[in-house]
């Protein structure tokens, strides 16, 4: 076959010889010629053979050629008029997968462009995975990392899953539920968030049907019926709004449509109605020149009909994360029936149908670039960030999923700037979307004026004034209750490498004290002597080696006879030599046993636990017998200087009266303490024992505390556990 695409046509059109495939690439010639130049219509011809060569022989599942897949996903990009480049991408999307075509010989014969937005969407194949899991969210993680450079990749994706979610009935049903079920978590929200809101709505209706076909027969047979007895109320509703909207002299398109069958379904599952009780499956759109009359519209809807309370939405003064705009309303139309009525300019819609590809940024010649782009792009340069500081490639996929299901809420800075985040949002996630510094360092919040934790959950029209202090920096509780995916990256980013920096300096002062041991007084390691062990261990960098040890993973007395030469391989405890100092504050490598909670003043004992440091206990924790063998026990004593505060446990035996709860709680709180938990039994009908986790800065402190207690009338008996 030659080159010429022009020469194909004449083929088709005298059907001689003709397949399924040519008059596919045909069409697709045929409908890009609307809007590009005839020599980009010639290289996409020239893509098509190259696929075709590459693809000949292969058949998808269903027994039609494989080429025909790549035709049938550049015809639908070219239904959104996307530039030549992708088409030919979407074309060739699959050769470096699927085929012995190199990424380099794609970039030879059509520039390195292509080649790296098809690289961009092919999957890793090359590398062997742990799980299924595993593989998706590396696969998913290449594809958003290359779709930061270059959002094309990711439409070009979501055109290849509507093609093959289009020809789904050809697989297995175990299979076409589970590529349902991911086109649901992933690939819908994506076109969600880029705004290509067609391509959602179809993602969405065919993973329905895919997923649950039984549920999707019976809507859309009652959606069909519906259609039946309602078309002729309809009609006389349309009618009557062009009518008064030509009284008005307001230029604009009416049309009606019905809900989407995805809508309906979600619908009826979250708010559980049956499908009579819907008042919404069917609507109006009207489509005007301009915003100014939008609005003029909405007065003459509102005219017209009664407006239901509570159901207006402004989504030209306040678009959403995704760039859409449009007022939304719901009003009480003839016969009792609701219409949810649409208000937007033509523009609007038109980027409503296609996203963030209806203000293509790749176009020759344009520059600058619409909000919607704007949006986008600020929503990939979060996700490199995510991507930075996510721990795994899962983790990374677990973090964009919080971020693609935005329910949103509106919320103001004291200067009165708008925040968009997602519904239950707190204080914290605030503080982060303002900036990442200010959630680090955030202790409190002002919610309309009123002192607020930072749980608070925050609600549509808040005006939230963060309270920082340079001291303050993020806890593991946090992770508790933040709802969005830049808070929750930033707090694991920050604690990991927080937890770096302890176990270091915890590392260092371990070695240092075996190497005391040893030598039999302090001394300085050199810098050779670390060279000498960090050969031995396959590491290139000192720091690498007393974080290991910090954290328990290599035994710092080992690691010293290996430095000087000890020949003694046992790791027998030693209680010679100076104990290590606990000071209160290593947080993240230095814990204390939640079996007997040590306060400064109390005999300790050490224990070095692979993967969490040093665990602290009494001395005379029963629990240290039925340590495992593989923990070491440490000799270490409280610092000079304690600082911060610790949990202690106490028991108390109690009269059972009214009010004795509130009285021990009141006394606790006289005495400068925080109770954390608290937990009462009952030893029959006369006596209780509460047993409280209290705050305490020390030994004495909790001394002083149990005394108060003990002198109060109702309490019998109070003791440690």
């Amino acid at each position: 076959m030659g080159a010429n695409y022009a020469n194909l046509f004449e083929v088709i059109a005298g059907d001689v010889g003709a397949n399924d495939a040519e008059t596919r690439i045909a069409e697709l010639c045929s409908e890009l010629e609307s809007y590009l130049e005839p020599v980009q219509v010639e290289e996409i011809y020239k893509a098509y053979l190259v696929g075709a060569e590459a693809h000949d022989g292969q058949n998808r599942i269903s027994g039609e050629p494989y080429i025909s897949h790549p035709v049938a996903v550049a015809r639908i990009l070219a239904e959104m008029h996307m530039d030549s480049k992708s088409i030919i991408a979407a074309i060739l999307h699959d050769v470096i997968e699927d085929t012995p075509t190199a990424k380099e010989q794609i970039a030879e014969r059509f520039g390195a462009e292509v080649a790296e937005l098809v690289d961009g969407v092919s999957k890793l194949t090359q590398i062997d995975f742990r799980s299924k899991a595993e593989a998706q969210a590396e696969n998913f993680r290449k594809m958003m990392l290359a779709m930061v450079k270059d959002i094309r990749v990711i439409i070009i994706k979501l055109a290849d899953r509507l093609h093959n979610m289009r020809t789904l009935d050809a697989m297995r049903p175990d299979k076409r539920r589970r590529i349902a079920h991911e086109t649901m978590d992933i690939y819908a929200p994506i076109a969600n968030r880029l705004g290509i809101f067609k391509m959602r709505h179809e993602l969405l209706d065919l993973s329905i049907k895919a997923a649950y076909p039984m549920r999707y027969r019976a809507l859309e047979s009652a959606c069909r019926e519906v259609v039946g007895y309602r078309k002729e109320i309809f009609n006389t509703i349309e009618a009557a709004i062009k009518q008064r909207l030509k009284e008005t002299n307001i230029e604009a398109t009416v049309k009606y449509r019905q809900k989407n069958i995805h809508s309906i379904y979600r619908k009826m599952k979250e708010k559980k109605l049956s499908f009579k009780e819907l008042t919404d499956v069917f609507g109006v759109r009207i489509l005007t020149r301009s915003v100014d009359d939008c609005y003029r519209v909405l007065g003459v809807m509102h005219n017209l009909y009664k407006p239901l309370p509570g159901r207006f939405k402004d989504y030209l003064a306040i678009p959403k994360t995704n760039g859409y705009q449009s007022l939304h309303s719901s009003l009480f139309g003839p016969h009792g029936v609701a219409i949810e009525v649409q208000i937007r300019t033509e523009e609007m819609d038109h980027f409503a149908e296609s996203g963030i590809a209806a203000h293509w940024i790749y176009k020759e010649g344009e520059s600058g670039g619409s909000s919607a782009q704007g949006r986008a792009l600020e929503w990939l340069k979060s996700l490199l960030e995510m991507q930075q500081k996510s721990g795994s490639s899962q983790e990374f996929l677990e973090s964009v999923k919080v971020d693609l299901f935005p329910d949103e809420i509106y919320v103001f800075t004291p200067k009165g700037d708008i925040k968009k985040l997602p519904r239950g949002a707190t204080v914290v996630d605030f503080a982060y979307a303002v900036h990442t510094d200010v959630g680090n360092t955030c202790v409190a919040a002002r919610i309309d004026h009123h002192m607020s934790p930072l749980g608070s959950r925050l609600y549509n029209g808040q005006t939230i004034e963060i309270i920082c202090s340079e001291s303050s920096r993020p806890h593991p509780s946090w992770l508790d209750f933040v709802n969005t995916a830049k808070a929750r990256t930033n707090i694991r980013h920050f604690l990991k490498s927080l937890q770096k920096t302890e176990a270091i300096s915890l590392g260092r002062r371990l070695l240092q004290q075996s190497v005391s041991q040893i030598k039999g007084g302090d001394v300085n390691i050199s810098k050779g002597k670390f060279k000498k062990v960090l050969d031995q261990y396959h590491m290139s960098d000192p720091e690498e080696l007393l974080a290991e040890i910090g954290l328990g993973n290599r035994n710092s007395s080992l690691v010293a006879k290996a430095m000087y030469d000890v020949e003694d391989d046992t790791t027998v405890f030693d209680d010679s030599g100076k104990p290590l100092a606990i000071k209160g504050t290593e947080g993240m490598v230095v814990s204390f046993a939640r079996c007997c909670r040590p306060v400064p003043g109390d005999a300790i004992s050490g224990f070095v636990s692979s993967g969490k440091g040093i665990v602290i206990h009494q001395r005379g924790c029963p629990n240290i017998t039925e340590r495992s063998k593989e923990d070491r026990q440490l000799s270490v004593q409280w610092s000079d200087h304690v600082e911060g505060e610790f949990l202690a446990y106490m028991r108390v035996q109690v009269a059972n009266q009214r009010g004795v709860l509130a009285t021990l709680a009141a006394t606790i709180a006289n005495m400068s303490s925080n109770i954390e938990n608290v937990n009462l039994t009952e030893k029959d009908g006369r006596i209780s024992t509460i047993e409280f986790v209290v705050t305490v800065t020390d030994r004495i402190h909790l001394a002083r505390i149990m005394k108060k207690l003990r002198s109060l009338p109702v309490v019998n008996r109070i003791w440690r556990r």
